[in-house]
């Protein structure tokens, strides 16, 4: 997009999730593109960027005794300000709208007027899903989205969702989420060995919070009704402590064919070595972890809800089961199993989805066009 370097502030939750992927992902490209960007949260965000664009400001988050919870939005608010005026920001990225666009727009407030960024607010999916619904949040969301200059959602579910849900009657712009792989320091044969697969042995992988909604009970369950016919292993790249999980693993008896990583940040290694992935959320806004294995030309399994067909596409990219249904999920990640030529079809297609639809190249400069849009030029 053509025009000058803009100075970018960027706030998201730092927990590994699809949020804070895609924000430090969309740093990193913007700032390859010559712009400035401020990243401002309690801790640098998982995946940040090193660049000489780059920046990380810390928000100090203290517990006074006059307080029985410490309070986050008032400091990021401060410190929102502070580097607005600072660095005279264009534009605030902020990634939900709590408490981020809440912050955001105390923050406006306390600039001069000539002085203020526009605010854009990307909704990933709880602030729809599960707060929106909470007669505690719900309004103080709302309010934020009517007052912010700009919204979007990833996937054409979130915006539906956002007006059925919160009555938001402004436009929402949808800007699906990107993928652009790295290199991957090792090779498929070295991660398989490293894994403990043995030869002919497939590879399941699923990335993931751990959150409720990604339902790794069902996960569990699918990955039980393959154990007596054929033989893999589940790579799970846990997002958050999987030892809550280990005594269902066990009950399964599937202690032989679990293996978790924690906090990996190296997706590519794991991404490349997998056969087929393997999700079974209840809702999704979008499910960046199925583009990360379609960008390096593998498909995946999961159920079909909220933004996942958007993202994949049943029998052309990878296989959808009806949600819930972990005897459909376990007999469709079978067959695919079981034809090697199907599935490589399934993953080439894939990867020339996602190169074509979620990559870098065709997603940045919407967000780019945006942001100037918003500043009137």
């Amino acid at each position: 997009m053509p025009g000058r370097p803009l100075k970018i502030g960027i706030t998201c939750y730092p927990t590994v999730g699809g949020s804070g992927i895609l924000a430090s992902e969309l740093g990193e490209e913007l700032a390859a593109r010559g712009h400035d960007i401020h990243f401002i949260s309690y801790e640098p965000p998982f995946r940040l960027p090193d660049g000489p664009r780059v920046h990380f400001h810390k928000v100090a988050v203290n517990s006074y005794d006059l307080f029985k919870y410490p309070d986050y939005t008032l400091p990021l608010s401060v410190k929102m300000a502070e580097i607005a005026a600072a660095h005279a920001l264009d534009v605030w990225h902020v990634h939900y709208a709590v408490p981020h666009t809440t912050a955001a727009l105390l923050a406006r407030d306390m600039l001069p007027a000539a002085r203020r960024p526009k605010i854009i607010t990307t909704l990933h999916g709880t602030d729809t899903t599960l707060l929106g619904r909470d007669p505690g949040y719900g309004p103080a969301i709302t309010h934020a989205l009517e007052n912010c200059d700009a919204i979007t959602t990833v996937s054409e579910f979130m915006r539906r969702e956002t007006v059925r849900v919160l009555g938001v009657k402004r436009p929402i712009e949808v800007i699906h989420n990107f993928f652009e792989p790295h290199a991957a320091p090792r090779t498929p044969v070295d991660m398989r060995r490293e894994l403990g697969l043995a030869p002919g042995e497939a590879m399941l992988l699923h990335m993931s919070n751990l959150r409720p909604l990604k339902r790794i009970d069902l996960l569990l369950d699918t990955a039980a009704r393959l154990k007596s016919r054929l033989p893999f292993k589940l790579v799970i790249l846990a997002g958050g402590d999987f030892a809550p999980f280990r005594g269902e693993v066990a009950k399964r008896g599937l202690d032989n064919h679990v293996v978790v990583r924690e906090r990996v940040e190296d997706i590519e290694d794991y991404a490349q070595a997998a056969d087929l992935g393997l999700f079974t959320s209840e809702v999704e806004s979008f499910c960046l972890s199925i583009l990360e294995l379609m960008s390096l030309g593998r498909p995946s399994a999961a159920f079909a809800v909220g933004g996942i067909p958007e993202v994949t596409l049943d029998g052309e990219t990878g296989v959808l089961a009806p949600p819930g249904d972990t005897a459909a999920l376990a007999a469709a990640a079978e067959a695919l199993l079981r034809a090697p030529a199907r599935r490589a079809a399934l993953g080439a297609a894939a990867q020339k989805r996602a190169r074509e639809r979620f990559s870098a190249a065709a997603i940045v400069p919407r967000y780019e066009a945006l942001y100037r849009r918003v500043c009137g030029e």
